[in-house]
């Protein structure tokens, strides 16, 4: 702290404050002893009554008295402060209290108080708070500022020059008026901002959350799912390993849905109430998929961001993490999730200190892992530990009876999200139902919402059809070489396909062409198969 003499003017004070920039200065007398605090306050009243002529001696408020006035100690007791129930009353509080008198001098601190400041009860009662600002224990007070101006005042004050606190102080006004006590309520500035960034945390865990959130599926056949005789065996299995810890292995062609038996197993578990989190293994590089995983401490690479970042074990716990390709995780984050899957720790990427992860990690892949362990693409060992229940999911083209269901559902799904009143043609469904669908589910979801927002009437009509998908043979194309049954039945294929795009139904072109509805729609199957 700067230092002046008594008997110097407030003028002459004035550098001290505006150069170094300092809100108090030590006061001292002719001997050498300090006497007391000259602050900012003085300084800025003695300009706005043009009176900086006045000796530093003559302003002093916080000066120096290094003993305990007897008076004020008995008016301690004789008030109450520290007798019940007033005593475990400020003792409750949260917030750190601290009691003065008219004067200055120290009644009470309550524990808050010492907790936040660490100075006890007998360092500062009955002492006066310029004792204590010389002492060194707070940088200023604002009891004195509250006797001074008559108002409450709110300030910043540094405890033993390092921790910081936010302070109020309250007058308490008599009945003729006069301040009896000045009661001043503390908080940790340390405390707020570590409640702020636990906030922050909060916060971004909940963005984390919302942007790999997987959407529910309403319950049609079993929650969540539509089921056909070709995939209960492998609902009911995963239905009997969801409340045990087993790690699962769901394996099957891409859009046979995945992710939507990984949140049956979610559901169906001990864990239902925590968040399923889905992270595919393809969708980042390298070095941004080991810090969407582990997360990452502040300032661990250039750009990163300086609170850090919660990865997905992070955000997950308690729930489910869904790992999906993971055959494409690269081999130096398999030795990492190795150690999670083993012993439930793991290193954030910048950190020095493992964090406990509390999740059930279920994995997917379109892959044969085997065949990539033999190519040494994937670790044997991580394998055998992630696929203690193997899972397969038929592709859509085994699961036939499937496909009408999922249409309908699907259909209705995006008749609400549209806005429109789509149903589905009969015979359009007929030449769906024998389609191949090789790109699964995900295909016929496409499909489905193409047709809803693109056909022109309610209806969807098997001319609805995108040609991709069925295509057509023009009538003017020569037969393709072959023997005679061959050509006849080529020729019978573009007869068909131009009845159909004449007259737009099965039923009516196969009136037109004077066979039954059955026969037409079985030679265009057997078509389609011959295709495949």
């Amino acid at each position: 702290m700067q230092r002046i003499e008594e008997g110097l003017s407030l003028e002459t004070a004035l550098p001290l404050f505006d150069l170094h920039g300092t809100d108090a200065v030590e006061v001292f007398d002719t001997q050498g002893q300090v006497i007391g605090v000259l602050t900012r306050t003085d300084i800025e009243k003695a300009q706005c009554d043009a009176t900086l002529g006045q000796l530093v001696g003559e302003c002093i408020r916080y000066r120096v008295t290094g003993i305990k006035p007897p008076v004020e100690a008995e008016s301690v007791d004789a008030f109450g402060f520290d007798q019940e129930p007033m005593r475990s009353l400020l003792d409750a509080l949260h917030d750190g209290v601290y009691i003065t008198d008219a004067n200055g001098i120290t009644v009470t601190i309550n524990k808050a108080y010492e907790r936040i400041t660490g100075i006890s009860r007998a360092e500062v009662v009955g002492f006066h708070m310029a004792d204590l600002v010389k002492a060194g224990f707070i940088s200023k007070s604002a009891s004195l500022e509250v006797i001074r101006e008559r108002r409450p005042i709110t300030l910043a004050q540094t405890i033993h020059n390092s921790r910081k606190i936010v302070v109020t102080g309250t007058p308490m006004f008599s009945a003729d008026g006069s301040i009896a006590y000045v009661v001043t309520s503390v908080r940790d500035i340390t405390e707020l901002l570590l409640a702020k960034h636990a906030q922050e945390q909060l916060e971004q865990i909940q963005r984390i959350r919302e942007a790999y959130k997987v959407p529910e599926v309403m319950a049609l056949s079993a929650p969540g799912v539509i089921t056909s005789q070709q995939t209960e065996p492998c609902f009911a299995l995963a239905s009997r390993v969801a409340k045990t810890t087993a790690k699962i292995l769901i394996q099957g062609e891409t859009g046979t849905g995945k992710t939507l038996l990984a949140r049956y197993i979610h559901q169906q578990s001990d864990r239902a109430d925590g968040p399923f989190m889905e992270l595919n293994c393809t969708a980042f590089p390298e070095g941004l998929l080991e810090a969407e995983l582990f997360g990452y401490t502040a300032g661990a690479f250039t750009g990163a961001s300086p609170r850090g970042k919660q990865g997905l074990l992070d955000v997950a716990h308690g729930g489910t993490l869904f790992l999906d390709e993971i055959g494409d995780l690269p081999l130096a984050l398999q030795v990492k999730l190795l150690k999670v899957v083993e012993e439930n720790r793991y290193l954030p990427v910048g950190g020095t200190a493992f964090r406990h992860a509390n999740v059930r990690l279920i994995t997917a892949t379109h892959q044969d892992l085997n065949d990539r362990v033999k190519q040494g693409l994937f670790r044997e060992d991580l394998f055998y530990r992630i696929s203690v229940v193997p899972l397969w999911l038929p592709p859509l083209r085994q699961r036939r009876d499937e496909v009408i269901p999922l249409l309908n559902y699907y259909l209705d799904h995006f008749n609400q999200l549209h806005g429109v009143e789509r149903v589905w043609n009969p015979e359009a469904l007929e030449l769906l139902s024998s389609y191949s669908w090789p790109g699964n589910i995900r295909e016929l979801i496409n499909l489905t919402e193409r047709l809803s927002v693109t056909v022109s009437d309610n209806e969807i009509t098997a001319t609805a059809l995108p040609n991709e998908i069925f295509p057509s043979t023009p009538f003017s194309q020569p037969p393709v070489s072959g023997d005679l049954r061959q050509q006849v039945m080529q020729f019978e294929q573009q007869i068909i396909q131009q009845a159909l795009t004449r007259h737009g139904t099965t039923r009516a072109a196969a009136a037109a062409l004077g066979i039954d509805q059955s026969t037409l729609v079985k030679k265009q199957r057997r078509w389609r198969q011959e295709l495949i």
